[in-house]
C-alpha cells in the first residue's frame, strides 16, 4: 500500500491518497480544491486516481471532489446518511471497497457532523489486521473536532451524544497500533486546542487524550464538548462553505492569469467598487491605499480574509512581490472567493510615485502602548484574539471582540474615540485596524509585538 498525506498549514487541513501497489488504482480522501496535486502524485507512483471521498461537508473550505471526475474515470463515495447534490456511491456502515492488496472498510462516525464517515484501511500485503484510520474529524491529535457548528445548544447537545457513542462503539474499539491520520490538524479552528503533530495512535489518544480520560462517564465526555467558552469563534463564511460542499462547489474551470493592473486602471476599479486587499505585512502597511484591507499572505490568510472580506464584490490586490499572485490565489479559491480582478503593478512604490493619495496606519510598540494606556483614559484598547487566548491573561481595560465577529460587531466600537488594535503578534489586530479604518474610524493603531510581547516584558494583565 502506498500512502500520503498533503498537509496545507493555512488551513490546518490533512488531506490523503492511497494507492494500491497491486493494481496501481488510488483513493483521495477530503480532497482541497487545487487537485493537481494529486494527480502529480498519481504520476510519480505510475497510479490512477479512481475513487475519491469526503468525511464530512466541511465548513472550514471548499472541496475540490466535483474537478475530479472531467479528469478521468473517478468514482465519488459518500456515506450512506449524507445528502449531496452531486452523484456519488453511497456506502453504508461497515461497508468495503477493495483496491488490490488495500481494503477500505466506511465507518460512520457522527459527532462532529451527522452525516461525519471515517475510512479504516488494512493493508493484506502486511496482514489482516487494521493500519490506519482516516479519521476526519472523528479523533483529532489531543483534542475532538468540536460538535457545536451546526445549531443551537439543543443540537450540540445531540452531536456530542453522538460523539460518545462513535468512541465508545467505534473507534475506541480497534487495536492501539493503528495510526490515526485527521483531517483536522494544526491550525484549523475545527477544534480547540489540537496537537502539533500530525497524526498519532489510537492507543495514544486512549492514554494521553485528556476528552477521553473517563469514557465510563458519557455525561461527562457530553459536558466537556458542550464546555464551548474556550473554543475559537467560528469564522463567517463558515456556513456558507457547508452549504457549497452539500451541492458542489462550481467547477472551477480555465484559471485567467489575473492581469497587472496599471495605477489608472486599480484606481478606476477601486472607485467603482472593488476592495482593495493588501497582501503586505502589518509593518508594511503603515502607508497603503485608502481603504485596503491588509491580510497579509501566510499562514493565516483564509481564515482573516474568509472572516472579513465580502463575497459579493470585486477584490483587486497589493502583493510585496508579483510571485506571491497564484499563493493569495489558492486561498482565496479554497475558501470560495472569485479569482481578483488583477494586482497593482508595481505596488506602493508605483502608486507613491504616481501621487496617489495614501492612508497611514500608526504603528505602536507595546511600551508605547503602556504609556498611552497611563495617559489616556479615553483611549480603547481592542483584542481581536480568540477566547481562550483571552482567558489566559489579558489587559486589564481591553475589550474582547474576536477578529471572526468585528465586521458583525463593529458599530460596537465608539467612532470619536482612539482604537488600538491588539492580538498575539500584530498581524490579526492589523486586519482589524484597516478594517476599523475602511468604516471610518479615524484614529486606530495597531500594536506591534502585541500580547506576547507583553507578557515577555512583565506587563500587567488579568484573567
Amino acid at each position: 500500500m502506498f500512502f500520503k498525506q498533503f498537509y496545507l498549514e493555512s488551513l490546518g487541513h490533512a488531506s490523503y491518497f492511497v494507492g494500491s501497489e497491486d493494481t496501481g488504482e488510488a483513493l483521495v480522501l477530503d480532497v482541497r480544491r487545487d487537485v493537481e496535486a494529486y494527480f502529480a502524485e498519481a504520476r510519480n507512483q505510475g497510479m490512477r486516481i479512481r475513487y475519491a471521498c469526503d468525511t464530512h461537508q466541511h465548513n472550514d473550505y471548499l472541496t475540490g471532489i466535483c474537478e475530479l471526475p472531467p479528469r478521468g474515470d473517478i468514482q465519488l463515495l459518500s456515506g450512506a446518511r449524507s445528502q449531496l447534490g452531486y452523484p456519488t456511491r453511497a456506502m453504508d456502515d461497515g461497508e468495503r471497497l477493495e483496491m488490490g492488496e488495500v481494503t477500505i472498510e466506511l465507518m460512520h462516525t457522527p459527532g462532529h457532523t451527522p452525516e461525519h464517515v471515517s475510512l479504516l484501511l488494512t493493508d493484506r500485503s502486511r496482514g489482516d489486521e487494521p493500519a490506519i484510520l482516516l479519521s476526519g474529524g472523528a479523533l483529532l491529535v489531543g483534542d475532538l473536532a468540536r460538535p457545536d457548528l451546526l445549531g443551537d445548544e439543543e443540537e450540540t447537545r445531540r452531536s456530542a451524544s453522538m460523539f460518545c457513542e462513535t468512541l465508545q462503539g467505534k473507534i475506541l474499539t480497534l487495536p492501539d497500533f493503528v495510526e490515526v491520520y485527521p483531517t483536522h490538524v494544526a491550525g484549523s479552528l475545527c477544534g480547540g486546542n489540537i496537537g502539533s503533530r500530525l497524526s498519532t495512535t489510537v492507543g495514544y489518544e486512549r492514554r494521553m487524550n485528556k476528552l477521553l480520560a473517563d469514557l465510563s462517564d458519557a455525561d461527562e465526555l457530553v459536558r466537556q464538548c458542550l464546555d464551548l467558552k474556550d473554543l475559537p469563534a467560528v469564522p463567517p463564511y463558515w456556513p456558507r462553505m457547508r452549504k457549497l460542499n452539500t451541492a458542489g462547489p462550481p467547477p472551477l474551470g480555465v484559471l485567467a492569469d489575473p492581469p497587472p493592473l496599471g495605477v489608472e486602471d486599480f484606481e478606476r476599479l477601486r472607485r467603482d467598487g472593488a476592495i482593495v486587499v493588501d497582501c503586505r505585512s502589518p509593518e508594511a502597511f503603515t502607508a497603503h491605499v485608502p481603504e485596503a484591507v491588509n491580510v497579509g499572505i501566510g499562514t493565516s490568510f483564509p481564515t482573516w480574509a474568509g472572516s472579513v472580506l465580502p463575497y459579493d464584490r470585486p477584490l483587486i490586490l497589493v502583493l510585496e512581490q508579483p510571485g506571491d499572485l497564484w499563493e493569495v490565489c489558492w486561498q482565496l479559491l479554497r475558501i470560495g472567493y472569485d479569482l481578483p480582478r488583477g494586482w497593482l503593478a508595481g505596488g506602493m512604490l508605483a502608486w507613491r510615485t504616481a501621487g496617489m493619495p495614501i492612508d497611514i496606519l500608526p504603528q505602536w510598540t507595546i511600551w508605547q502602548l503602556h504609556e498611552q494606556i497611563e495617559k489616556d483614559r479615553d483611549l480603547m484598547v481592542l483584542d481581536v484574539r480568540q477566547p481562550a487566548e483571552w482567558s489566559a491573561g489579558h489587559i486589564a481595560r481591553a475589550t474582547h471582540i474576536t477578529g471572526a465577529e468585528l465586521t458583525r460587531r463593529i458599530d460596537e466600537i465608539p467612532r470619536g474615540r482612539p482604537v488600538a488594535a491588539i492580538c498575539g503578534s500584530g498581524y490579526r489586530s492589523s486586519v482589524a485596524a484597516s478594517i476599523l479604518q475602511r468604516h471610518g474610524h479615524k484614529t486606530v493603531f495597531n500594536v506591534l509585538g502585541g500580547m506576547t510581547g507583553w507578557q515577555a516584558e512583565g506587563l500587567p494583565t488579568t484573567d
